[in-house]
């Protein structure tokens, strides 16, 4: 015996439920308790607080059908013998929806008041979907309609239109149901005072778990008036400005998370009112489901009578509670002390007992939700003890019994029941009928013979085990284990009664014992099985099975009944009916029912021997007669009729023959429709009449007609062939009205006249001309025409009119026409032709005209119109002007009107009448001198030209004699006024008139965007007539006209807008095109700018649509996008024809529409199926289909064909399409299908798009019965050497109702006829043969039977023997290549041994190489294949695998899918598509089929259609749906060219594309430009809507390269780009420098610098620095003007300015104009408090040549000093300048060496010291201190005495030379006094005079010569102007005030980074520092120039505007070796680099 020790395992839950589900009413709803653990495993449910069951081993709970009382929580509790668990709740919803429960309320509010109308309550689940509607009309949100978060509706500011009838229309969105609520009658009473703001709906407390999508709060405010309400909201006091909708009434929060909880505020406030605002709140809490933070372990031990802790705890929003279960309930410490809640959620069990062992559970809630864990917690430490171990008993057999075993134990001890060494049950075992109960004990269920036998129970812990035994003794009682059962059978099946017993039996038949011996058909068996074969009638009755044994009697009884099929009915007959109409009357008399009641009748009938057909298949069975009505003329019926009982149809009777009689057609024909063709012909067609009512073979129609409304006689036309439906009649009157009639006719006689059809024959032309023409001039541009009307007969139409025509001779293609409305009052029309030639030649004729065109003109008739004045004449001049004469010349006039008689010619004084003198002249004269003038008169001459009638315009003109014409001057002094929508007055002065009279004024104008660069056009011209001062006209400036030449333009006027206007033109270029089957797309051309005629913000288009030929409403829609030019139209019928037109829209109204386009959607598949679909099985294998068309709206194309779609119902298999092509054919006969067979039928339609939607519902129709096939799996389980046992399956093809099974067998040796027959009932699967010879072979033959027959037998071999086995593999599977196909292959194999069982079937199984998996087969693919045997014993063992064969290829199965189709060039477009990635063969090619759809014009600007295919070698695939594609853009533009008109603008200009690459009209051009190499970010593009060769790109970058490209676009799409061209905008004004910025500011000094123009428009040249104080300082407030060059530094150094004075600052920037400046102010002097304070007075210490100053420190300021510096001057000048620089802050002395000083100079010197916020107030000035250095001994008086007397000699020799040259000298001394002196390097040193100051030495010590001081220094780019106080700062210096003006020179490239320039190292020792002597007034206009000798670069030059330009240094050349170096790295030798130049004032 094994023993076994199993821990049970305790329960678990291997998944959790969701926390919420949703179903509907009436669902079927299966609850799953997911657990796991030992078993047995028992179940239990809970509803809510209810228990739902017991505990029981079913884990699932079902709802059959749910109603919303199944709502509600649900969970399960789990448990087995170590404990019990409780599971996660789940919410079951259920949706469900009421009816309103309200009726009908009446609500009323007063006027301006909010009304709330409440939703009307509803019981619904989930809260429906509620839409408002308002007498019938959908009410959507507004300012003034809110519908809150529970639906109710809140009507703000009410006004009396408000009042109505409103309701509600709920829709439950889950179930989707809706309801309709009664409605809400609303009345506004009397009006209300202004109302201040009210909270109606104020915000609510609401609470979501996080997680959930969105929270919503509202708050809904009223207010009169309502437009200044506003709402806003506030989050805990702070304002919330986003998530706000539906004007700020709701608040939405977007995944709310914990952080958003709070108290929301919404307040409403009354904008511009004092009325006080209303606030009202809400708090909103975010829920947060519990979430552990600290969980016990799944399995907890612990000793007895110790203390444990069970840890849990959770964390949520709000704090989850926590609640402890053991097993499955709750824990209460009151009730149990010794368990105590931890603080924080823990379990403390106090002094553990064996019973606390279990399952404990934690839950946390709250409330967002709720989460468990649980622990085992097993207390150890007792051994198991059985306390009720199990007992002997005794059971019957089938009985159940129970094994008892009751246990103790810490931990609770494992069951394990054994029976012998077999485990019967544990918590990990469990065999069947063996099941493990809770309590330990075994239960047996049901027990059985063999369960006999001793059962141990064995108890194990971890303690140890424990066992207990009982012995089972089990009884067979006495019973019949297999009773009889009710039979019925057919005639002549076999009968089987089984009685299962195991003693005699003793059977009984209605109480009398059955001899089976004496009846061979019975047979009884040793089981007690009644066996009755060939049963009949007389076998009917009861039958009693009794068994009696020792243990007892048992009986069973079974009623046996034998059906068979009903006889077929007998005697019928049939006869035509006598009381009715095409029927006849059946007879017949009632068969034999079969032993089973009939159930009905079946009438089959054949028409025309058509196959038999059901026509009645449910007659009464009662019924012995039937009328049969409806028939057909002319038709033989065969009538058969069948009864039908349970067993099934009978036979049918005998056949009655009946022919009816033919009669006429009983119907016209249909669809007649008649339509003109030609003016004398109508097409008449029809469709035969339906062939029910044919009534007879059709031999032909007849055609009747005549005119319509005339009493004559029918014409006849007859047709003898059916076939023919259509006929033209021909030879009819000309625009005449017919009515037409159409009959069929057969052999009977003619049919049914259709109803009338009236038709016209089309309109002709006239055929004659109008009748007594005349015309006659009536003035010289007017000839009057009268005519008589033809006469109506011969007009053929409608006469629309006459054509008056006019027509000089030799121009008859320029023919003036006029239109006239015939005017049917009077007899004689009038017409006249207007506006023609004067005195002209003219031909006139009329004609009359219809709508096909016009008749012929009446014979033209010349006349000339009359004679008149001629016009002015041309090109009148003046020549020869002399003092008393003059020469006047003219030419011809342009319109002479007549014949020219002469000349008159004027002439007097200016403006004395009376001094007129005229001369008339022939008319071949063209000039004249006129003399006897007065010299220096001014004349008025005069000409004009003379016919007949008179004399003609006059030309005059103003001259002065002796002085010749001049160009006139501009008009000035122009006004505005009166200004219209398309013109204003303009009043003017005129200008100087040239000395002769102006002929005209030109008015040109800016019309647009009116600027600088506009270009101005002439818009108006006006000749000079007296007294004319005002013009209507456009806009803006004006020029004079005389008879020399134009005037320059006046003066522009103001700038004016006209009134707008709506649109005068419509849209261009509107075209039409197909987008999709539901969509066309609509393009247009943009209307101009000028063309807007109002605010282009508010120009858009208007289209309009509407199917085309309809007379519904149109459908509108509006584009506010006034440069749109195109549109998509959606949501259109498939493939309907659409009339499209546009109109431009304004703010002032619309614009006339475009002309109609019009346009078809793409074709589509249909969207319904065929209707009346009907089918009718006419064989066991064929099913006849019809249907009728397509309803015409849902065709949506051309139905190329209808396929019928069927499948047998109920079946995986695959559904089958019969295709029928054509729309003529609405039937099809299916064939080929399975026999008794029930299909789905379906039809659809299909056009070249696809296939539409099938019909619906399906058909449902079976096929007839048959005889059926073999059975199938035929299989041999039990094989003995006497007898077997086969099974069978019913046939595949039961081709019917399967009605008994016959077997055959023989030896397979034997003869078929000695095989025995034996026949089953038909749920017969098994049969069982005895007596057969050991070891031999049998042949079984079983086949199936129904009402049609035996059906094909299923053979198969059986060996009598016991030694079978399973069968050996088969040989290798070898595939021949001859054999292998593209989707089959052929396989041969040798079988192997089949063990003694013949092979019943072979499986193959086959796998795709390299794949490892066995699969299915496809093409072009290796596999391999396998084999194995199958015989009654089992499965073989696979085969080897063959070899690797691959599949052939084979054409692709799908089509490619088309991404996309653009156009690609004028002739190309380019495909994108993509294949399948398992297309069936690796190598493939496209096949591209392209079909034009329609031309346009004859070029390649077409719409195509693409299909594409795949194919291959093999063949190709199918192909894809189409796509449509235009072709046709336009090839780029040539000769782009680009001129630079101004800073902004660029001209380019370029031809249009070759005409034969246009491809089409253009319609406008796109006009691409960009900043060079910076095209992503600059790219911008001009549409240009008309095909003009130009624009004007304006609002340009000044001085910036672009790139240009140009492209034209037609109706087909963009052409391509020209190559881009390059060019440049021209230099413009920069903008203003990017900053200034001070530094270095002390009180009387600030370093300036300014940053470069961010835009600089050009080649910076320069910029102008601008400074003056704010206030006067000192009563003198002075500008100073600083011109810096470009490139020179961008600082300055300024130190020429005033103690605590504030500084304006501006800067520009120059180009070649200065641009605007940046302006800043800086005040001088220290920050009181902040920067440091004044040292302590320096003292000075001399130690040789070095000199040390000494100071103390002083106030730090707000904060530690920096740096220290020292400034100086020379003692008799006021200008302080920095001398040392970066001096260290713990410095109290600095020395230097005087080198950096000049020699023999006084300087006073103070400290400054520096910290963080800048320069602080400096020290008080040091005692002054000479430069003067010790003089050495060569310069004592002794040695110059030495050596004057050595000199003194040599000046003695040098006396001569000195004569000699004497004159040289003085040349060259004075040529050196005209010099300007360079001092310092590089600045030139100008000396200043002081009428009243005695100047001392300067600064520097050139060659040994103390220099005088230098003057105000200025670096080479600047300019200074000093300008009176008050001067304001302009581009002009006053001429009062000095300036210094810079001269172009050369500048350094060297340039200081601390606003100075360091000097060249090798230069001469200089000072570091100069004065600036322009700030004292006295030194104003005191400059004059240095020294000679002293040279430098030409940095700078001054120009003094007193003494006019001076003379200039030559710059020496530069010095290359320049370097720069910081200020503090001064060394002895070297100066202090001087800051850049700075302080003028």
């Amino acid at each position: 015996m094994m023993a076994w020790k199993l821990d049970d395992v305790p329960p678990y839950f291997k998944t959790e439920p969701v926390r919420s589900q949703l179903h509907l009413e009436r669902n079927r709803l299966v609850l799953t308790c997911m657990a796991e653990g030992s078993w047995p495993l028992e179940f239990k449910w809970i509803h809510n607080t209810t228990e739902l069951t017991r505990f029981s081993l079913e884990y699932r709970y079902l709802i059959p059908s749910l109603d919303r009382s199944h709502a509600g929580f649900y969970r399960c509790i789990v448990r087995n013998r170590v404990g019990a668990l409780l599971q996660r709740r789940t919410e079951v919803q259920v949706a469900f929806m009421g009816s309103f429960e309200e009726g009908e309320r009446t609500q009323s509010v007063s006027q301006g008041e909010g009304a709330v109308i409440p939703a009307p309550r509803i019981r619904s689940f989930p809260q429906p979907q509620v839409t408002w509607f308002r007498d019938g009309r959908k009410i959507p949100p507004s300012s003034r309609i809110a519908i809150t978060l529970d639906n109710t509706l809140v009507i703000l500011s009410t006004v009396a239109p408000d009042a109505g009838r409103y309701y509600v229309q709920a829709v439950n969105d889950k179930n989707g149901e809706n309801k309709t609520s009664q409605p809400i009658t609303l009345s506004v009473e009397s009006p209300a005072d202004p109302i201040a703001p009210t909270i109606i709906i104020p915000p609510r407390n609401t609470s979501v778990v996080t997680g959930t999508s969105e929270v919503t709060m509202e708050c809904v405010a009223n207010a009169r008036p309502l437009i200044k309400l506003s709402i806003s909201w506030r989050k805990n006091g702070v304002l919330v400005t986003s998530g706000l909708s539906d004007f700020n009434r709701r608040l939405t929060i977007l995944s709310p998370v914990v952080s958003d909880s709070g108290y929301y505020e919404c307040e409403a406030i009354l904008r511009s009112s004092s009325v006080p605002s209303v606030s009202a709140g809400a708090y909103l809490h975010v829920l947060e489901p519990p979430q552990f933070i600290k969980e016990p372990e799944k399995h907890i031990t612990a000793e007895m009578e110790k203390v444990v802790d069970i840890p849990c705890q959770a964390r949520g929003v709000p704090q989850p509670d926590i609640v402890w279960y053991k097993d499955a309930l709750p824990i209460d410490p009151v009730k149990t002390p010794r368990y105590r809640v931890l603080v924080g959620g823990s379990l403390q069990v106090n002094g553990l007992l064996p019973d606390d062992t279990g399952m404990f559970q934690c839950f946390a809630r709250n409330l967002a939700g709720e989460v468990q864990t649980n622990t085992y917690l097993a207390v150890t430490s007792i051994a198991p003890n059985i306390t009720a171990g199990p007992s002997d008993s005794t059971v019957i057999d089938g009985m159940s019994v129970i094994l008892h075993c009751e246990t103790s134990g810490a931990p609770r001890p494992a069951i394990t029941w054994q029976k012998g060494e077999r485990v019967l049950a544990s918590g990990s075992v469990q065999l069947p009928r063996f099941t493990l109960l809770e309590s330990g004990s075994l239960l047996i269920s049901p027990s059985h013979i063999s369960d006999a036998g001793t059962y141990t129970c064995m108890a194990s812990n971890s303690r140890g085990i424990d066992e207990a035994s009982a012995d089972l003794v089990v009884w067979a009682r006495t019973r019949i284990t297999t009773p009889p059962q009710d039979q019925s059978v057919i005639k002549g099946t076999k009968a089987i009664m089984t009685c299962g017993v195991t003693h005699d039996p003793s059977v009984t038949k209605e109480g009398t014992v059955i001899n089976v011996q004496s009846i061979p058909r019975m047979r009884l068996d040793a089981d007690g099985t009644l066996h009755i074969s060939q049963t009949w009638s007389g076998d009917i009755g009861t039958y009693t099975c009794r068994v009696t044994s020792v243990g007892g009697n048992d009986s069973r009884s079974a009623h046996l009944r034998v059906r068979q099929l009903p006889h077929a009915p007998e005697n019928p007959t049939a006869m035509l009916s006598t009381s009715e109409k095409r029927a006849i009357d059946l007879a017949w008399a009632k068969p034999f029912d079969g032993n089973s009641p009939l159930i009905r009748y079946i009438l089959e009938v054949s028409e025309n021997n058509a196959p038999w057909a059901i026509l009645l298949a449910n007659i009464e069975p009662e019924s012995t007669a039937v009328t049969v009505n409806g028939l057909i003329p002319a038709r033989s019926y065969q009538f058969r009729l069948c009864a039908v009982n349970d067993v099934g149809k009978g036979q049918f009777s005998k056949e009655t023959d009946v022919s009816l009689p033919e009669e006429s057609p009983s119907a016209p024909p249909q669809n007649v429709i008649a339509s003109g063709r030609t003016n004398q012909s109508i097409m008449i067609q029809w469709q035969p009449p339906p062939e029910s009512h044919q009534n007879g073979i059709l031999r032909g129609y007849t055609i009747r007609y005549r005119l319509t409304g005339l009493p004559v006689d029918y014409q006849i036309k007859n047709i003898s062939s059916p076939d023919v439906t259509n006929l033209l009649l021909e030879d009819l009157i000309i625009w005449t009205n017919y009515e037409i009639e159409v009959a069929a006719y057969n052999g009977a006689g003619l049919g049914v006249f259709s109803h009338k059809v009236t038709e016209w024959t089309l309109q002709g032309v006239p055929t004659i001309a109008p009748s007594n023409v005349q015309a006659e001039a009536v003035n010289s541009t007017t000839i009057r025409f009268t005519w008589t009307a033809p006469n109506p007969q011969f007009i053929n139409g409608i006469n629309q009119g006459y054509k008056l025509l006019a027509w000089e001779p030799g121009k008859e293609e320029q023919v003036t026409m006029v239109t006239v409305r015939p005017n049917f009052q009077d007899s004689i029309h009038v017409g006249y032709v207007t506006g023609l030639k004067k005195f002209t030649e003219y031909y006139t004729s009329v004609l009359c005209f219809t709508t096909p065109g016009d008749g012929p003109r009446s014979p033209p008739k010349a006349l000339r119109t009359h004679e008149d004045t001629p016009g002015a004449v041309g090109h009148l001049s003046f020549t020869e002007i002399l003092d008393t004469s003059l020469k006047v010349s003219w030419s011809e006039p342009g319109e002479k009107n007549g014949v020219l008689t002469g000349y008159r010619i004027s002439w007097e004084e200016y403006n004395r009448t009376n001094t007129r003198v005229t001369h008339y002249l022939p008319n071949v004269t063209l000039e004249y001198r006129v003399t006897g003038l007065t010299a220096l008169t001014t004349y008025t001459i005069e000409v004009a030209a003379m016919t007949s009638k008179g004399q003609g315009q006059l030309s005059s003109s103003t001259i002065s004699s002796g002085v010749p014409p001049e160009l006139p001057g501009p008009p000035t002094n122009m006004a505005i006024s009166n200004i219209g929508p398309r013109s204003v007055t303009l009043q003017f002065k005129p200008g100087y008139d040239g000395k002769t009279s102006i002929s005209r004024w030109q008015v040109e104008a800016q019309v647009g965007v009116v600027g600088e660069t506009e270009d101005w056009v002439m818009v108006h011209q006006v000749s000079n007539e007296p007294e004319a001062r005002s013009l209507e006209v456009a806009w803006f400036r004006m020029r004079q006209v005389n008879i020399v030449g134009t005037s320059p333009p006046s003066q522009p006027s103001r700038r004016i807008q006209t009134l707008p206007a709506p649109p005068d033109m419509a849209p261009a270029n509107v075209t039409l095109r197909t987008a999709s089957e539901t969509s066309l797309w609509l393009r247009w051309m943009p209307l101009p700018e000028w063309e807007y005629n109002g605010n282009a913000e508010q120009v858009g288009y208007r289209v309009q649509y509407s199917r085309a030929g309809s007379q519904g409403r149109a459908l509108t829609h509006v584009i506010a996008d006034r440069l749109e030019r195109e549109f998509t139209i959606e949501d259109l019928e498939e493939w309907t024809e659409y009339e499209v037109r546009v109109q431009a829209v304004n703010g002032i109204g619309m614009g006339p529409w475009s002309q109609p386009v019009r346009g078809r959607t793409r074709e589509s598949v249909p969207s319904c199926g065929p209707t009346n679909v009907s089918a009718f099985a006419t064989t066991s294998s064929s099913i006849l289909v019809r249907w009728f068309e397509v309803p015409e709206p849902d065709r949506n194309g051309l139905i190329l064909g209808y396929k019928v779609v069927y499948k047998e119902k109920d079946s995986d298999s695959a559904v089958h399409f019969w295709t029928v092509e054509g729309n003529a054919t609405h039937s099809v006969q299916l064939t080929g299908l399975g026999k008794y067979v029930l299909y789905e039928i379906q039809v659809l339609a299909f056009t070249r798009i696809g296939d539409g939607r099938p019909s619906s519902p399906h058909i449902l129709e079976r096929t007839l019965d048959d005889v059926p096939g073999p059975p199938v799996g035929i299989l041999f389980p039990e094989v003995r050497t006497t007898s077997v046992r086969l099974i069978w399956q019913s046939p595949s093809q039961p081709n019917g109702i399967i009605l008994a099974y016959q077997i055959t067998y023989h030896l397979n040796s034997t003869n078929s006829n000695t095989a025995t027959v034996d026949v089953l009932s038909p749920s017969a699967r098994q049969y069982t043969v005895t007596n057969l010879k050991p070891e031999s072979i049998y042949v079984f033959r079983i086949t199936a039977q129904t009402r049609k027959g035996w059906g094909e037998a299923a053979e198969a071999l059986v060996v009598t023997t016991e030694k079978r086995a399973r069968p050996q593999p088969t040989s290798r599977p070898v595939v021949p290549q001859k054999d292998v196909q593209a989707r089959q292959v052929l396989l041969s194999w040798e079988p192997g041994s089949d063990g003694l069982s013949p092979v019943r079937y072979y499986t193959v199984q086959l796998r795709e190489l390299p794949e490892s998996n066995w699969t299915v087969h496809s093409p072009f693919t290796s596999y391999q294949f396998r084999v194995k045997a199958t015989n009654d014993i089992g499965d073989s063992e696979y085969s080897e695998e063959s070899e690797a064969i691959t599949t052939l290829q084979d054409a692709p199965d799908e089509p490619p899918t088309i991404l996309s189709v653009t156009p690609h060039t004028t002739t190309s477009v380019l495909i994108r598509w993509q294949v399948r990635a398992d297309d069936v063969s690796v190598f493939f090619f496209f096949c591209v089929c392209v079909c034009v759809l329609f031309h346009c014009f004859q070029k390649p600007r077409n719409a195509y259609e693409i299909r594409m295919s795949v194919y291959n070698a093999v063949g190709e695939g199918p192909t894809s749906s189409p796509q449509e594609v235009f072709v046709g853009e336009a090839a780029p533009p040539q000769n782009v060219a680009i001129q630079s008109a101004t800073a902004t603008q660029l001209d380019v200009t370029w031809d249009p594309p070759p005409v034969d690459a246009q491809n089409g009209d253009i319609q406008g051009y796109k006009v691409y430009f960009w900043e060079f190499q910076r095209k992503n970010e600059t790219e911008r593009l001009r549409t240009l809507f008309m095909p003009e060769g130009g624009v004007k790109l304006k609002n340009l970058t000044g001085y910036t390269t672009y790139m240009i490209s140009v492209a034209p676009f037609n109706a087909a799409g963009d052409g391509p780009r020209s190559p881009p061209t390059r060019g440049r905008t021209q230099q413009a004004a920069p903008s203003a420098p990017s900053f200034i910025h001070f530094s270095e500011l002390t009180t009387t000094s600030v370093n300036v610098s300014w940053g470069e123009p961010t835009f600089p428009n050009g080649i910076i040249e320069g910029y102008r620095l601008v400074y003056e104080p704010c206030m006067p300082v000192d009563g003198v407030s002075k500008t100073v003007t600083v011109d810096v060059k470009g490139s020179g530094p961008l600082w300055l150094k300024l130190r020429d300015l005033a103690d605590g004075a504030t500084y304006n600052f501006r800067i520009r920037a120059k180009t070649f104009i200065y641009g605007p400046e940046v302006e800043a102010n800086i005040t001088t002097g220290p920050g009181e408090g902040s920067t440091p304070g004044p040292p302590g007075e320096p003292f000075i210490t001399r130690y040789g040549s070095a000199l040390t100053i000494h100071w103390t420190a002083g106030d730090p300021g707000r904060a530690p000093i920096t740096r220290y510096v020292i400034e100086a001057r020379p003692s008799d000048e006021g200008l302080w300048d920095i001398l040392i620089k970066d001096i260290p802050k713990e410095a109290t002395l600095h020395t230097f060496n005087m080198d950096i000083l000049k020699q023999g100079v006084s300087y006073d010197f103070r400290v400054i010291g520096v910290n963080d916020y800048g320069y602080g107030s400096p020290s008080l000035p040091s005692p002054s201190i000479s430069a003067q250095k010790v003089a050495p001994f060569y310069e004592e008086w002794w040695f110059l005495v030495v050596v004057a007397l050595v000199g003194l000699i040599f000046i003695l020799l040098l006396v001569f030379i000195l004569i000699i040259r004497g004159q040289s000298k003085k040349y060259a001394k004075k040529s050196e006094s005209d010099m300007v002196s360079l001092d310092e390097g590089r600045f030139p040193a100008l000396e200043l005079n002081n009428r009243r100051l005695s100047v001392k030495n300067s600064f520097c010590r050139k060659n040994g010569v103390y220099t005088r001081s230098p003057p105000r220094p200025s670096p080479g780019s600047l300019h200074y102007s000093d300008e009176d106080v008050s001067t304001k700062y302009n581009d002009l210096i006053p001429a009062e005030s000095s300036s210094l003006t810079e001269k172009p020179s050369e500048i350094s490239d060297s340039q200081g980074s601390d606003s100075e320039y360091e000097v060249d190292p090798n230069r001469q020792k200089t000072h570091s520092f100069v004065n600036h002597y322009i700030s004292d007034p006295t030194y104003y206009n005191s400059w004059r120039r240095q020294q000679k000798g002293i040279s430098r670069a030409q940095a700078y030059s001054y120009t003094e505007s007193e003494s006019g330009d001076p003379d200039h240094c030559a710059p020496p050349p530069l010095q290359h070796s320049t370097l720069y170096r910081p200020p503090s790295s001064l060394a002895p030798g070297s100066r202090a680099p001087i800051a850049g130049f700075s302080s003028f004032v």
